[in-house]
């Protein structure tokens, strides 16, 4: 059988990152009707409620049985509204590592969300899951993206050309071919000393 994450929420200082529900369709529908997202992501457009239904109760959920990775909803503590998605994917379970794919909402943007929630994603991974690698993949085009990984303190590690597809591929929508900037973060990229002067964790688990 093979390994998975458990079923969790990771509390940031502003966020609450926890499993998908089905009142968060009508968010996720919202999230995705976006120009930047329908340009960096291969989500279907248009988003319909069957697609956010889908992901909260099939998609999402057969990730996360199978070992494949485990997708968040980033919530506000403040308000509880949903402001972004947190996405494991590509996880290798023998070595330990995984890939971080993160939305925020056009309307929340410029909080600092998007590094807040990876953030603590591979603090959660790190400590807790004895994960020894987290990868970022950003469209060479893609420059909020690439600010994103930078606020985290990820290395940028070289270019896989001619990688992926962007601007989507479902329907009449153009499709276009882009380079993907690699990014990591590790365990020591988060705590030079080792862990002995942290007096606490940034984040906390929520069963």
């Amino acid at each position: 059988m093979a390994a998975s994450f458990p079923e969790t929420a990771i509390s940031t200082d502003q966020l609450l990152l926890r499993p998908l529900a089905d009142e968060d369709v009508p968010s996720l529908v919202a999230m995705f009707d976006d120009e930047p997202v329908r340009t960096w992501t291969d989500y279907p457009q248009p988003y319909t409620e069957a697609h956010a239904r889908e992901l909260v109760r099939l998609l999402a959920p057969a990730r996360r049985a199978d070992g494949r990775g485990i997708v968040f909803a980033v919530t506000e503590h403040l308000t509880q509204r949903v402001v972004g998605l947190a996405e494991l994917r590509r996880t290798d379970w023998r070595l330990r590592a995984t890939e971080v794919r993160f939305l925020t909402a056009s309307w929340a943007r410029g909080e600092g969300y998007a590094p807040e929630a990876v953030l603590g994603v591979a603090q959660w991974l790190f400590e807790d899951r004895d994960f020894q690698r987290l990868e970022l993949r950003t469209a060479a085009g893609n420059a909020a993206a690439q600010q994103v990984a930078q606020k985290t303190g990820a290395i940028s590690e070289g270019v896989l050309r001619n990688a992926a597809t962007v601007r989507g591929d479902w329907g009449d929508a153009a499709v276009e071919r882009t380079d993907l900037i690699v990014w990591s973060l590790l365990p020591e990229d988060l705590d030079p000393t080792g862990g002995s002067d942290r007096a606490e964790r940034p984040y906390a688990l929520r069963d």
